[in-house]
């Protein structure tokens, strides 16, 4: 009766201390919430209308020169850094696949030989002494030990922990797939920006050449007139020194040129070669693509690094209750069958030889479980991280959009004027070599105002590429390119 009551404590007693083992901490919640993101991006010229969005056009009618969709057709096929991405969702893919392994049964066979020799004044080795393995056949010593069997052993989902980890793997090999389609927008972006600066230094050399002609020809006519006594050897240094920095000046831009050449076969992934470009002589006539940018929660789902974000976010929630899973038992049960004997010739005498087992374990951490609570305490700061991420991701996004729509609106008032300021310098040279011949100015004046115009014709070339820029950011901003 004693032994009994001593038995029923004992039990109690055990499952008071594996529930109190079992109680678990609480998931932390985050110290801020996410702020709603506003109805507008701001723009004094974008109408708000979210069925007209520039993100839902494919990149080939995005862009309509045909050069660069044949280089950027040609980047999406062979650019390294899309393909080391391309295998990491092959990584995650795999992963998944693991978890999966992990809520089924795992089996095998398993075929073992040995022998044992075990002491005769030992219980084992008396016992064995004095058993008959048949009539008149003692028990062998030593004694061979002779398996082949079946074994199975599968852990019971009981708390949703596997079944939560193959969730969270899920979500991040989704999340390596918007990681896929952010590089790509990217990528499509990174071409057309160099393909467009590519188009700027041509014209920005042909504008120098042609300076360079007009100086020459006024070098020459400082060379008459100091002949006549009308101009200094000094006013001819003056011209030279100008004629040879615009030289050096287009030997500069020859080696962007090159260099700019050799960035696009980069990303296309290819040796060095000479990049088809449409004709230069109309690059300032280019316009650039009419934008809409929708509304401003339509980059929740456009985004590609947003929605990256929000399914690391999903990933690392699961990975808090996998986390919180760990305080809880687990259930084990594993299974065998088979054959066992001492010699190989009895391994198949039924039923003699047959073996199986079938058992359940169920464990639970009782004591010194700082391991676990310090992976809880991990997950749950991971997922306070990839939340801060994920505002931080959203916020970016809407201030990326709102830069380029600020942008677009400014350059194209810049664009106007540096516009006027180069037709002004124009006539103003012609004006000053006709004054020059004339003796009615000096050389200076003839030397500053071809500077003035020089720069103000490259200024604006570089105003019509970052027109042209802005445009495919914003695209690339609004979540286009990837689809």
């Amino acid at each position: 009766m004693y032994k009994i009551k001593t038995y029923q404590y004992s039990i109690a007693l055990a499952v008071c201390l594996t529930v109190a083992g079992c109680k678990t901490p609480a998931p932390e919640a985050a110290v801020t919430t996410s702020a709603p993101v506003p109805e507008s991006f701001g723009s004094t010229t974008q109408a708000q209308d979210a069925n007209n969005n520039t993100a839902a056009l494919n990149w080939k009618d995005y862009f309509k020169d045909q050069n660069l969709v044949d280089l950027i057709d040609v980047a999406l096929k062979n650019n390294q850094e899309l393909n080391i991405t391309l295998q990491e969702i092959e990584i995650a893919k795999n992963d998944i696949r693991v978890k999966k392994g992990l809520l089924l049964p795992t089996a095998g066979l398993r075929a073992g030989a040995g022998v044992e020799k075990v002491g005769r004044y030992t219980s084992q080795g008396a016992g064995d002494a004095t058993t008959e393995i048949k009539p008149g056949v003692e028990t062998p010593d030593p004694l061979g030990d002779f398996t082949i069997s079946a074994y199975a052993n599968w852990e019971v989902d009981i708390w949703k922990k596997l079944r939560n980890s193959k969730k969270a793997a899920l979500n991040r090999y989704l999340a390596t797939v918007e990681g896929k389609n952010f590089v790509i927008t990217n990528l499509i972006a990174e071409v057309a920006d160099s393909y467009y600066e590519l188009m700027a230094l041509d014209n920005q050399l042909d504008i120098v050449k042609q300076t360079i002609k007009l100086q020459t020809n006024a070098l020459e006519i400082v060379k008459v007139q100091k002949q006549a006594a009308r101009a200094t050897e000094l006013g001819v240094k003056k011209f030279e020194a100008e004629v040879l920095t615009s030289q050096s000046m287009e030997f500069d831009i020859l080696q962007q040129i090159k260099e700019t050449e050799n960035k696009i076969n980069f990303l296309l992934g290819r040796y060095p070669q000479e990049i088809k470009r449409t004709n230069n002589t109309n690059f300032l006539s280019l316009l650039p693509a009419v934008v809409t940018s929708g509304i401003p929660s339509q980059l929740l789902q456009n985004r590609p690094d947003v929605k990256q974000a929000e399914l690391e976010l999903v990933a690392s929630k699961l990975d808090v209750k996998v986390a919180r899973a760990e305080f809880y038992p687990s259930l084990d049960i594993t299974a065998a069958i088979g054959v066992n004997a001492f010699k190989p010739s009895y391994l198949f005498t039924m039923p003699e030889s047959l073996l199986y087992s079938l058992a359940g374990d169920l464990v639970a951490p009782l004591i010194n479980r700082n391991a676990i609570k310090a992976e809880f305490a991990s997950a749950n700061a991971r997922q306070l991280q990839a939340l801060y991420n994920y505002d931080r991701t959203v916020l970016n996004a809407y201030l990326e959009v709102s830069n380029q729509l600020s942008k677009i609106e400014n350059l194209q008032k810049g664009y106007d004027l540096k516009s006027k300021q180069v037709d002004a310098l124009n006539t103003s040279i012609d004006v000053s070599n006709d004054l020059f011949k004339s003796a009615r100015v000096d050389y200076f004046e003839v030397l500053m105002t071809q500077r003035d115009a020089l720069e103000a014709k490259l200024e604006l070339i570089d105003t019509k590429k970052e027109q042209l820029n802005a445009a495919v950011h914003v695209y690339r901003d609004l979540g286009g390119g990837w689809k």
